[in-house]
């Protein structure tokens, strides 16, 4: 079977503009929504691999056409670039009739990625890269960018998917779920605070959790921002609040033992500094909210993982059935622990951040 999978995947190469021979392939399980590979030559990683789900991600030509873009600014001698490898048709993805989408990447070596900041030297660097993607992105042309997923952020949007998943749940998950389900309640009554009217738009990653980061393995500094597949317009406290869930927090996202989920002051402390490197890039308006954004970002995960929970997972791949569950208890555990800490955030961004003028 693994060989005539890597059959099938040597045959979809040869639609790619690449050397012509026969490549192996390791596949990589770090992600929850595409299939990944990586494409190696006498064991030397090459290139990514990857299918485009296109039950998650509707529009794949606006997808990548939004990566394309962005791959063309992400340019600097501070961060390391990507390339989509175009097919023999000059496009940047393949659509096989059977196996849908495909696109091919360059690989960067020695690299390594973290699920969670082990440092204060991780923390700040992912800081300064997720400042570095988003001063190189600034001037981007908001137009030239569709929402792979719309509303992804919108809260009203979850709320309400929430609310039906509730209506349409069994009585036993409903019975499972019951203090994941009043504790939403009461935060999304919290979150009526945020107000994003007087906040610029801008390209924003949309999904920076620590793991999306690729880090080099010999000096451990930060280098690019991968999975780029929600690359849309949003609101910088997206990103800044998706990052700390996985920075400030040194538990793994399904933890069940929530005893070892913290908010680790010292770790918030240096991604802000790492931010802060990148020079002022911020409104006085969008520093004000990201206080707010940590507790946002991993409320509306843990809302989401809730309501495909209720759903009976029909978004995100589980490899047990309550692990939706165990996701959404998690998220909504450091939600809470970041709700504590509101007041101290707030003076080391006013006191670590100079406003844009």
């Amino acid at each position: 079977m693994i060989a005539n999978k890597y059959d099938e995947l040597n045959e979809l190469l040869q639609n790619f503009s690449i050397d012509r021979k026969t490549y192996e392939f390791q596949g990589i399980n770090q992600g929850y929504i595409n299939d990944t590979y990586l494409v190696l030559d006498n064991n030397c990683p090459l290139y990514i691999l990857q299918r485009v789900n296109h039950n998650v991600f509707k529009d794949v030509h606006g997808l990548m056409g939004n990566i394309a873009n962005a791959f063309e600014c992400l340019q600097d001698e501070d961060y390391t670039a990507i390339e989509l490898l175009k097919t023999e048709l000059a496009s940047s993805y393949f659509k096989h009739e059977n196996t849908g989408y495909w696109r091919l990447m360059t690989y960067i070596n020695n690299t390594t990625a973290y699920d969670n900041a082990t440092d204060e030297h991780i923390a700040f660097e992912a800081g300064r890269v997720v400042g570095k993607f988003h001063q190189l992105l600034a001037d981007a042309p908001l137009e030239n960018y569709v929402d792979t997923i719309p509303q992804f952020h919108d809260l009203a949007l979850r709320q309400n998917q929430f609310k039906e998943s509730i209506l349409s749940a069994k009585k036993e998950k409903l019975e499972t779920a019951n203090e994941a389900i009043t504790f939403a309640k009461e935060t999304l009554e919290k979150l009526k605070v945020l107000d994003n009217s007087k906040l610029p738009l801008r390209v924003c990653h949309n999904d920076t959790k620590l793991n999306n980061i690729l880090f080099s393995k010999e000096e451990n500094k930060a280098l690019c921002l991968i999975d780029l597949d929600t690359i849309m317009k949003g609101y910088f406290y997206f990103d800044f609040g998706d990052a700390i869930r996985t920075v400030a927090n040194t538990a793994a996202e399904d933890e069940q033992d929530h005893g070892k989920i913290t908010f680790e002051r010292p770790l918030f402390e240096a991604f802000v500094k790492g931010l802060e490197s990148n020079g002022p890039f911020l409104s006085k308006e969008e520093i004000d909210l990201l206080p707010w954004g940590a507790v946002f970002m991993p409320f509306i995960h843990g809302l989401r993982a809730l309501t495909d929970y209720l759903n009976n997972n029909v978004y995100y791949k589980v490899s047990y059935e309550n692990q939706n569950l165990d996701r959404c208890l998690s998220l909504f555990d450091f939600t809470n622990k970041a709700l504590q800490e509101i007041g101290y955030m707030t003076q080391v961004v006013k006191k670590g951040l100079t406003p844009k003028v």
